[in-house]
């Protein structure tokens, strides 16, 4: 096919399933598992440079594969809840291929890989260590392109929780090390092939949550943390077996744990294991520790001892040994402030070490760099939705994007322009609203209002903050006249929650001027439980996620009261005067549309006609017309006819499905109108996308006594798989005939071009134009598909922008994605 998608931003939150979920490789690449897929990003260029796609669950670990030299990683395995881990071989963020590895009878939470390559021999030998929760560890091998199980390691009712692969020093056997729930890390060694225990370390007194190895100056050393808020610093060195005591009762010793093994030439070697530190500083659990990543200088593997932590006392901690004592002591602190959060579940420095990046527990991934040898600032990083996302709408002017999801949050992403930048990359620059709900809609009323619908009975209605505009207008470029231009109401400066409330409250300039003077004066008491968090800042970047979950709320103008069940779809019409919403339902009295005034915020009218949810509904671009389409596998078509009690119309039933027009044979999940209003489209379950419009002339239809009776054809396009969404683009193919993306349960986008050949629609041309491939496309249900009305790239004004067309999608990956399209190339 021709015409092909460019990715140009991809948005999505790691996912929230403990520690191992995120690995930074030498390549400067960012690997982390989100819903199904492993998300490659680029921390230097800002961007999602691909997406792994290949599990069929969640996906819990994430390891790039180390080879025994300064080359850039290529492989990387990740382990998912589908039971399996799955080897990839990359190449420039693009899949190579990849290899499976099947066995484990739960999901797998932890994997560590060491590589046994020589650096004569010219393929690598991979040992992989993975931990299921079937109380399993298993051991599996890669020679060339074969893999196998080697071992099972059986823990009865127990579960561990990380485990760590090394070589022991001078024999190069490899060593494995597993913490878990016993409060004990098990060490194994490998012997005739085959691992065996060696020791059982203890001194955690609660869940061992992470294990890692280096090799440091001749001696192994391992970091172990727990829930019992400690780090723990273990050294392996060898030793001659112990001497008999010579009396000297008096001298206090660390204990030394002692195995001793065969090495590869048949002779006996004995290792000490003691405890070399205790680190206390974190307040709770310690979920992962890890050392900064080895280098090479002169083909001499060096190894930094400097080591990383994160817990859930909202803190990462940056620990090494004091020069002068070399007694381990906190180096840096950097976490949380503010914000209805949890803490940390991971956490791993830059393969330089002058950057750390930490992913907390509500799937945010925080970045911070150093500035100088005590200071570190955070930086922008990747933001997204860590659950389904519902919905998504383009503003009406095309230079945002806004998106609702079950992670009961909304989201607004915008291009980020820079003066010494040329390429424009797109980033998360407010969160307008943060809910106790899972959000399902939204309708943009306007340029800087939308109204949105969660899992309640009500529509909450807000409106843009000065201080956002302000911030827009920096970050993207758009001058703030524009964006005030014919606006006359008095913008709030922000949004707070107040304590104990549920709603966005406007923040005035005068609040935040009282709030400055209050903190400067004396004490009150008071003033501990402050009123509003929130603080006004001029921002030339996109904003940070701690700035993104307290500054950039919205203030909520109005909640409109009517429906008997939970909101599920809302639309707005092109003049912004009216708002059309409809909840869940199980009976015709329910699955009623109301029509709501955007002047006055009153219901205007209810719209009975389905008799189970409505799924989704569109206004005609003309204004005259709305259609709905339900779970009823029924559509409806309303026309508005100007109602002499108000200035709105009033909408009266045009026309249904009937007997004769009872196409679709499941749900009907989406529907659109072609830019002209003369059609529309419905897509199903049923696999089909079915193009409606008028069969008879103008004089007909007026000579027809029954006006609700209008009789329609119709043009079906079969797709092979259940159609989810579908939008038709609002600037016409270059040889004029529409251009329909259509998006699937299996996650695939299609774009299809429709011409018709007469008036009755028979013999309509379908074609072909684009297909997503496997990583472009959604790893889940593709929820929503939404056009740019305006031709060419929001954030570029180049000569040959007006080329270009853009596509927004959303899906219950939690990924939104948008995609560019060359309309010359269709």
């Amino acid at each position: 096919m021709a015409a092909r998608f460019e990715l140009s931003h991809a948005a999505c939150g790691a996912n929230r399933a403990g520690p191992g979920a995120v690995a930074w490789g030498r390549g400067g690449l960012v690997a982390f598992g989100s819903c199904r897929s492993v998300v490659l990003y680029d921390p230097q260029e800002r961007k999602v440079v691909g997406t792994l796609n290949g599990h069929t669950e969640r996906v819990n670990c994430v390891q790039w594969i180390n080879g025994n030299n300064s080359a850039q990683e290529t492989e990387l395995i990740s382990g998912g809840s589908d039971k399996s881990l799955i080897l990839w071989e990359t190449r420039s963020g693009k899949l190579v291929r990849f290899t499976r590895l099947e066995g484990h009878t739960e999901a797998v939470c932890a994997v560590d890989v060491v590589s046994l390559a020589k650096e004569s021999s010219a393929e690598s030998n991979l040992l992989v260590a993975s931990v299921g929760s079937d109380s399993t560890v298993r051991i599996w091998s890669r020679h060339g392109t074969e893999v196998k199980c080697l071992q099972t390691l059986q823990f009865g009712n127990g579960f561990i929780m990380d485990v760590s692969l090394s070589l022991l020093l001078g024999i190069d056997v490899p060593i494995l090390a597993c913490g878990g729930d016993d409060c004990r890390i098990h060490l194994y060694t490998r012997q005739d092939g085959q691992f065996q225990k060696q020791l059982v370390l203890r001194g955690h007194e609660d869940w061992i949550r992470g294990v890692e190895w280096a090799v440091c100056d001749g001696d192994l050393f391992l970091a172990s943390c727990a829930q019992d808020c400690l780090i723990r610093i273990w050294k392996i060195h060898a030793t001659s077996l112990p001497l008999l005591e010579t009396g000297e009762d008096n001298v206090i010793r660390l204990k030394e744990n002692i195995f001793t093994m065969k090495d590869n030439g048949g002779l006996d070697t004995s290792f000490a294991v003691t405890l070399d530190s205790v680190l206390a500083g974190h307040e709770n659990w310690v979920y992962a520790v890890h050392w900064q990543p080895s280098f090479f200088t002169d083909d001499r593997r060096e190894q930094p001892m400097r080591l990383l932590s994160a817990s859930m006392d909202k803190t990462i901690i940056l620990w090494a040994p004091d020069e002068e004592s070399g007694v381990w002591l906190e180096q840096v602190r950097v976490g949380e402030v503010g914000g209805n959060t949890l803490g940390f579940f991971d956490c791993c420095f830059s393969p330089d070490g002058t950057m750390v990046l930490a992913h907390a527990v509500h799937g945010a991934l925080h970045l911070w760099k150093q500035t100088n040898k005590r200071e570190w600032t955070p930086e922008v990083v990747i933001t997204g939705h860590f659950n389904s996302v519902q919905d998504v709408n383009w503003d009406p002017e095309g230079e945002f994007i806004i998106t609702v999801g079950s992670d009961q949050t909304t989201r607004i992403f915008a291009p980020w322009k820079r003066d010494n930048h040329p390429e424009v990359t797109w980033h998360e620059v407010a969160r307008p609203q943060i809910h106790g709900h899972d959000l399902q809609c939204l309708a943009m009323v306007g340029r800087l209002q939308f109204v949105s619908g969660a899992d309640e009975k009500v529509l909450r209605v807000f409106s843009a903050p000065r201080n956002f505009m302000e911030n827009f207008s920096s970050i993207s470029g758009v001058s703030l006249e524009k964006l005030y231009f014919g606006q006359t109401t008095n913008f709030a400066e922000g949004a707070a929650v107040p304590a104990l409330g549920l709603s966005n409250k406007a923040v005035f300039q005068e609040d935040t001027a009282v709030q400055t003077t209050e903190e400067e004066g004396n004490f009150n008491p008071s003033s501990q439980y402050c009123e509003n968090y929130f603080q006004p800042r001029s921002l030339t970047e996109p904003p940070t996620e701690d700035h993104l979950l307290q500054n950039t709320l919205w203030p909520e103008v109005q909640k409109l009261y009517g429906h008997g069940y939970e909101i599920f779809c809302v639309a707005c019409n092109c003049a912004k005067t009216i708002i059309a919403s409809a909840c869940k339902a199980s009976k015709k009295e329910h699955a009623a549309i109301l029509l709501w005034s955007t002047r006055t915020w009153k219901p205007l009218q209810s719209l009975p006609f389905h008799t189970l949810t409505v799924t989704q509904m569109a206004f005609s671009p003309n204004g005259q017309f709305l259609l709905a389409v339900s779970r009823d596998r029924k559509w409806s078509l309303w026309k508005g006819r100007d109602d002499p009690a108000g200035p709105e119309p009033a909408f009266s039933l045009f026309a249904c499905t009937d007997q004769n027009m009872a196409v679709h044979s499941r749900i009907i999940w989406s529907c659109d109108w072609t830019p002209d209003s003369k059609y529309f489209l419905t897509g199903s379950r049923d696999k089909k996308v079915i193009l409606w419009g008028k069969c008879c002339s103008a004089e007909e239809e007026s000579d027809k006594e029954d006006p609700g009776a209008v009789k329609l054809c119709f043009s079906v396009l079969e797709a092979d798989d259940s159609v989810t969404a579908v939008s038709v683009s609002p600037v016409l193919a270059s040889d004029g005939s529409y251009l329909i993306a259509v998006g699937t349960e299996g996650g695939k986008i299609r774009l299809v071009k429709w011409k018709p050949n007469d008036e009755r629609l028979l013999g309509s041309n379908w074609t072909h134009c684009a297909e997503t491939d496997s990583s472009q496309s959604h790893s889940l249900v593709v929820k929503r598909l939404s056009w740019r009305k305006q031709v060419g790239r929001a954030g570029h004004d180049t000569s040959e922008n007006s080329k270009w067309l853009q596509l927004a999608s959303c899906g219950a990956d939690h990924a939104v994605k948008i995609f560019n399209i060359d309309r010359h190339n269709l």
